[in-house]
């Protein structure tokens, strides 16, 4: 699922009810650092959007991305 930060994209790996580790090219973030980010849901309804905030808890570079383990702190889910 494509994830939305502040100036850029990534795509999911894994999502749980705690948090979400994603890939990214740019590295966005550091671990302890509180980031928003949003991830985007398509269903047969249409899309939602899960608007999260959280502690990255660790990173892991490979390559030419960046993997950003999140630990949700806050969570909302809107309408696209």
């Amino acid at each position: 699922m494509p994830v939305f930060l502040k100036n850029t994209e990534g795509i999911t790996r894994d999502v749980s009810a705690s948090g979400v580790f994603f890939w990214t090219s740019e590295p966005v973030c550091v671990p302890g650092e509180l980031i928003s980010f949003t991830v985007e849901l398509k269903r047969p309804g249409g899309r939602m959007m899960l608007k999260c905030q959280g502690d990255v808890v660790r990173t892991e570079p490979r390559a030419t991305e960046i993997g950003v383990a999140v630990k949700f702190t806050e969570s909302a889910m809107e309408f696209a």
